[in-house]
């Protein structure tokens, strides 16, 4: 069996254009990972520190509440976030739904928007709710 050498054997990067459906698949894929890593060492450290009595949760509570740390869960609630919208948009697409390429992208931009605006709304609820 002979092929033509002139394609390629399967598609490569430099054939897909680049859209939000790709960045959100990539994304989603990312985030899941983060989810579970830094997660699971947050907890761990948490779980450690208030299994280690007062002192070693004081030193853990200091780390957590130091301003450059708000990183870490602004960051976890973004990525829950995306993974959140990204897997209802998934399981409309698990229907059949959503496969035009214009809606798929519109769902991807869709997506990312509101992983922005929720995560938005909850650090402004946590951090100006208290008055």
């Amino acid at each position: 069996m002979s092929r033509n050498t002139a394609r390629p054997l399967s598609p490569h990067l430099s054939i897909w254009k680049w859209g939000p459906h790709m960045l959100v698949s990539i994304l989603h894929r990312v985030m899941g990972v983060g989810l579970a890593t830094v997660g699971v060492v947050g907890f761990v450290w948490w779980l450690t520190a208030l299994a280690m009595g007062a002192e070693s949760y004081a030193a853990f509570m200091t780390w957590a509440k130091w301003p450059p740390m708000m990183i870490f869960p602004i960051g976890l609630s973004a990525a829950l976030f995306l993974h959140m919208c990204n897997g209802v948009r998934h399981f409309v697409l698990d229907t059949g739904a959503g496969y035009e390429l214009k809606t798929n992208r519109t769902g991807a931009r869709v997506v990312i928007a509101a992983a922005v605006l929720l995560t938005v709304v909850m650090w402004a609820y946590i951090l100006l709710g208290k008055n």
